[in-house]
C-alpha cells in the first residue's frame, strides 16, 4: 500500500513531535514515525534516567503548542537557582533566578513525560496521523518525492522528509550527508539518587578534572545525576557497586547533599560532538540530533533540538502563507542559515568550557577560578550568561519568544 503525505517526519521523539505540533496549523498532512510509543507515568513510578533542562524558551514553545499543561500534569520540577563550582580551586558562582526577576530559571523535566504531552497534544489535530508500532526498513531519499518503506511493506511518500531520528539518522544516511565529528573520550553516566540533604530547588554543577558532575532537582527530593568522565574512569565507576558507587559520588561532589543514600540503576553513553555537513537537501532536513550533538556540561542539547523545529516551522508556514514552496531548497535554506551558526555558537562554547575545565595546568587554574569569582561579582556579566541560558537572548522564533516582554518593549517603543 502506498499513502501520500505532504510532511513525513521520522523519529516521534520530543524534537520531532513538537516539529509536528508546529505545523498543525497548517493545511499540511503530516506523518509522524515513531516506532515505540512510552506507557503513560502512574503516581508511583520510578524517575526516569535521561531528563533535560527545559529554558524558558522551551517552555514558551510548548504553552504556544498547548503542551505545557501536559507537562506540569505528570511532573516536573522548577529550579530557582544554579551553584557552579571548580573542583581545583576557590572559583564558584551562583545564578539565582530572582536577580533576573523570574521565579525559575529552567524546568527538569523526564524525557518521556515531554514525549508523552506531545504526543497527547498531536492526537488532538486531525492533519497529523502518529504511525506507531513499525520500523522503518527503508529510506528513499528523492528531492521532489522522497519515500519511506515500513517493515510491514507499507510505503509511504512525501514532499518533505524530516529526519528527527536522532544521532544514528537513517534519513541523514539516506541523504548522504556527511557529520563533523569529534570525540570527547567520555562517557557520561546517568542515574537518579536520593541524597541525605534537600537540593533546595538548586541545579548544582561541580567541575572535576575528569568532567563535571551535575546534580539536577526532581520534585520529591531527589536528583537526577550527570556525571560526565573521562571513559576508562567512567568505565571503572560503572563497575562499582552501588554503595561504592555512592561514596565516590559523595566524595566527587564534595558532599554538598551529605550521603547519598539511595541511587536507581546507572547507564552510561559516549559523548561525541557531531555536526551535520548539511542540515538540508531539496525535499530533505535535518533536525535536533540528527543535525547536531553536543556536550550534556550545560545541558542546552534538547533546547537547540527544540529551536530547530520551532524554526524550521517558522519559516515554512511563512513560506506557505506567500504562496512559495514550503519543501523547496530555497525555503529550508533560510532554516540552515538560521540555526547553523546559533548551534555552532553553542558547540564550541561547549567543548571550549570542557577543555577548559579538564585542564590541570596551574596557570589554566587560576585563570579560570578568577573568571568565575570574577562572574559572581559582576551582576551585568552574571545577567548576561543567565539571560542566554534561559533562552531570553538569542535570534529567537516567534513562539519561543516572551509573549509578555515582547508586549511590554512595544509598548516601550510606541508601537
Amino acid at each position: 500500500m502506498n499513502v501520500n503525505y505532504d510532511v513525513i517526519i521520522v523519529g516521534g521523539g520530543m524534537v520531532g513531535s513538537t516539529l509536528a505540533c508546529s505545523l498543525a496549523e497548517s493545511n499540511l498532512k503530516i506523518a509522524v514515525i515513531e516506532k515505540t510509543i512510552p506507557d503513560d507515568l502512574k503516581s508511583n513510578d520510578e524517575y526516569d534516567l535521561r531528563v533535560s533542562a527545559i529554558s524558558h524558551s522551551s517552555k514558551h514553545v510548548f504553552e504556544y503548542l498547548g503542551v505545557w499543561a501536559g507537562i506540569e500534569k505528570r511532573r516536573c520540577c522548577a529550579y530557582e537557582k544554579m551553584h557552579v563550582w571548580d573542583a581545583k580551586g576557590d572559583g564558584e558562582v551562583t545564578f539565582d533566578a530572582a536577580d533576573s526577576g523570574v521565579t525559575e530559571l529552567g524546568h527538569i523535566v523526564e524525557n518521556r513525560v515531554i514525549q508523552l504531552a506531545l504526543l497527547e497534544r498531536i492526537k488532538s489535530h486531525n492533519n497529523i496521523e502518529l504511525i506507531s508500532g513499525l520500523a522503518v526498513k527503508e529510506i528513499i531519499y528523492q528531492p521532489e518525492n522522497s519515500q519511506v518503506v515500513l517493515e510491514d511493506g507499507q510505503t509511504l511518500t512525501a514532499c518533505l522528509l524530516a529526519g528527527a531520528d536522532g544521532a544514528n539518522s537513517m534519513v541523514r544516511a539516506a541523504a548522504d550527508i556527511d557529520l563533523d565529528i569529534a570525540e570527547y573520550d567520555q562517557k557520561g553516566i546517568v542515574a537518579v539518587v536520593t541524597p541525605e540533604k534537600h537540593h533546595n530547588d538548586t541545579a548544582w554543577q561541580r567541575f572535576l578534572t575528569t568532567g563535571p558532575l551535575a546534580f539536577l532537582p526532581l520534585s520529591n527530593a531527589q536528583c537526577s545525576i550527570v556525571w560526565s568522565a573521562d571513559s576508562q574512569e567512567a568505565e571503572r565507576l560503572m563497575q562499582l557497586g552501588d554503595e561504592r558507587f555512592s561514596e565516590e559520588l559523595m566524595h566527587a561532589f564534595d558532599g554538598k547533599l551529605g550521603v547519598i543514600e539511595r541511587v536507581s540503576q546507572r547507564a552510561a553513553f559516549p559523548l561525541i560532538r557531531r555536526h551535520a555537513k548539511e542540515y538540508i537537501k531539496p525535499g530533505l532536513v535535518l533536525v535536533g540530533d540528527a543535525a547536531h550533538t553536543i556536550h550534556p556540561l550545560a545541558g542546552q542539547g534538547v533546547n537547540l533540538g527544540l529551536m530547530d523545529a520551532a524554526s524550521l516551522a517558522e519559516v515554512m508556514l511563512n513560506a506557505i502563507r506567500c504562496r512559495r514552496n514550503y519543501a523547496s531548497y530555497q525555503t529550508l535554506r533560510k532554516y540552515e542559515r538560521w540555526r547553523r551558526g546559533e548551534n555552532q555558537l553553542m558547540m564550541f562554547s561547549m567543548s571550549g568550557f570542557k577543555n577548559l575545565f579538564g585542564n590541570e595546568d596551574t596557570i589554566m587554574t587560576k585563570i579560570r577560578n578568577f573568571g568565575l569569582n570574577l562572574v559572581q561579582k559582576n551582576d551585568m556579566a552574571k545577567n548576561i550568561l543567565m539571560r542566554r541560558a534561559m533562552g531570553f537572548d538569542g535570534d529567537l522564533p516567534q513562539m519561543a519568544r516572551d509573549r509578555f516582554t515582547d508586549s511590554q518593549n512595544k509598548n516601550q517603543a510606541g508601537l
